[in-house]
């Protein structure tokens, strides 16, 4: 009762007074110090200039049938040529813009998946910000911008595709394990047929060496001896390796071979029982 007696008022920064005179508008006075006609004008309102937030909490379901909760943060303002329109034509600019974002969410999401709810929040977002600022300017308000901050499905849901998460894992692990073993198995096989072919080659080295060796020594004994047969050679040297080897065996501390008697036809059965396997294993 006494400011409306006083000739003069001040506004805050970033603050618009608004000023009747006996029940109908004047003006606005904006920041500073103003003067106004006592007891007749009467300052009615204020309206703050600063951008606000409000944050809305959307409870909805997907179009797979996902209970999802969808917060939802608008930042907006008065339009500074829309002051008289924001002061009077909306009482509480806060619930106004609360039921246009549930009206949007809920014609929005329904159309997604939950997958697609969360890769397409930000369209989402476009939805609400066109549809607030397409209404909310009649009202004098500038929609700034509208984010949707979290997409929380309900806790089983979360606890499920948290399930589906890591099993998929766990097959990829499996499949990278098979993967790494197979490889090792692989690498063993080439790797033991390469040592066995080196081996064959060793052993094919070994073989020629030793024929080429007793070629060596059978020409040496044919024109030592003369008159002699290559068979007879043949007999001599090996009944000569069938005797080194016996002496061999028997030098041995530690052998546990026992010797049975036998004569030199053991030696020649012997003999012709290797013949046999060699011409038996190049038929082959």
């Amino acid at each position: 009762m006494f400011s409306t007696l006083l000739p003069f008022l001040t506004v805050d920064q970033q603050t618009v007074a608004v000023i009747e005179r006996l029940g109908k508008f004047k003006k606005l006075s904006k920041p500073g110090f103003d003067f106004k006609l006592p007891i007749f004008d009467q300052v009615v309102g204020r309206l703050s200039m600063r951008l606000k937030q409000l944050n809305v909490d959307v409870e909805t379901k997907t179009k797979d049938n996902v209970f999802v909760r969808i917060v939802v943060s608008v930042q907006y303002q008065v339009n500074i040529d829309k002051i008289y329109e924001a002061f009077y034509k909306l009482t509480t600019p806060d619930s106004q813009i609360n039921s246009f974002i549930f009206d949007v969410v809920r014609a929005e999401v329904p159309k997604l998946t939950l997958d697609e709810a969360f890769v397409n929040k930000d369209n989402i977002a476009i939805a609400i910000r066109d549809e607030l600022s397409q209404i909310m300017s009649e009202f004098g308000y500038d929609i700034v911008k509208a984010l949707v901050t979290d997409v929380d499905p309900d806790e089983k849901v979360k606890a499920a595709m948290n399930e589906i998460n890591q099993q998929e894992r766990l097959k990829v692990a499996a499949e990278q394990k098979g993967e790494a073993e197979k490889i090792l198995r692989v690498k063993q096989a080439e790797a033991e047929a390469e040592s066995m072919r080196l081996q064959g080659e060793g052993f094919a080295a070994q073989r020629k060496a030793i024929l080429e060796g007793l070629k060596a020594s059978l020409q040496d004994f044919q024109a030592d001896i003369e008159g002699a047969s290559i068979q007879e050679i043949l007999n001599l040297v090996l009944s000569i390796q069938y005797y080194d080897t016996l002496k061999e065996v028997g030098a041995r501390s530690n052998s546990n071979t026992i010797m049975i008697p036998h004569s030199n036809d053991v030696v020649s059965s012997f003999r012709e029982a290797i013949a046999s396997g060699n011409l038996l294993s190049k038929s082959k």
